[in-house]
């Protein structure tokens, strides 16, 4: 279900709203069939900047006047573009914790380029577009052209909980040579527990025999197994 976004930013403070991008492990974020190498991480940024292809606000990235460059000094395109001839284009977005999605917003490009179909998966890593195309998604939505980043798609919110990796899957555009993308906006909460800390706190939670007294340790008949 898409929602029209149509009051005053100004009075619901709509940056906020959309501060996902901030949990997003930008440097791990990937793209299949991406015509310049990187350039998807161009596109998740602050949402008072989702139009501005000229500037990113993404970790380990600086600003530049038409492009990008990441930390190795390698030009990176301000927007996301599929190979010439074929428009499919399957996002990896890593966050740097759990996170709950209420909806995602996706501004493509002009000409028939944008994105008309969007299939989203989550906590799967290394999906293909073999798997992508076989695969059951949790939810899918029919697009429509959002240039100036109006729209927003409602995902099932019960489905979007302890969510530690999205893939979204644009199988198809609306007629144009390729595909573009120029910002992906992500609305909903973090939990502020990093992943890591995470793994750390299940194996923390695993009794470890060497540190508990058992009967024997007070003369009993047990003994450690």
């Amino acid at each position: 279900m898409a929602c029209l976004h149509d009051h005053s930013c100004e009075d619901h403070d709509c940056g906020s709203q959309w501060s996902l991008y901030k949990h997003i492990d930008i440097p791990k974020v990937s793209a299949l069939n991406e015509a310049t190498a990187g350039s998807v991480k161009s596109i998740f940024k602050a949402w008072e900047l989702r139009l501005d292809t000229s500037k990113i606000d993404a970790v380990n990235m600086c600003f530049s006047d038409k492009f990008s460059f990441d930390i190795n000094g390698n030009t990176v395109l301000g927007f996301l573009e599929s190979n010439e001839g074929d428009p499919e284009l399957l996002i990896f977005i890593p966050f740097t914790c759990d996170v709950k999605i209420k909806s995602i917003s996706v501004v493509g490009g002009a000409d028939g380029k944008s994105p008309s179909k969007m299939r989203a998966f989550i906590n799967r890593d290394n999906i293909d577009f073999s798997d992508a195309q076989d695969m059951t998604p949790l939810q899918e939505w029919e697009l429509a052209e959002n240039l100036q980043g109006m729209l927003e798609y409602q995902t099932r919110y019960s489905r979007f909980q302890s969510v530690g990796s999205l893939t979204l899957h644009f199988p198809d555009n609306f007629g144009g040579d390729s595909t573009q993308i120029y910002y992906i906006g992500l609305r909903g909460e973090a939990t502020q527990l990093k992943r890591d800390v995470v793994a750390t706190i299940v194996y923390e939670v695993m009794p470890n025999p060497s540190d508990h007294k058992t009967p024997t340790d007070h003369g009993g008949g047990m003994s450690e197994v």
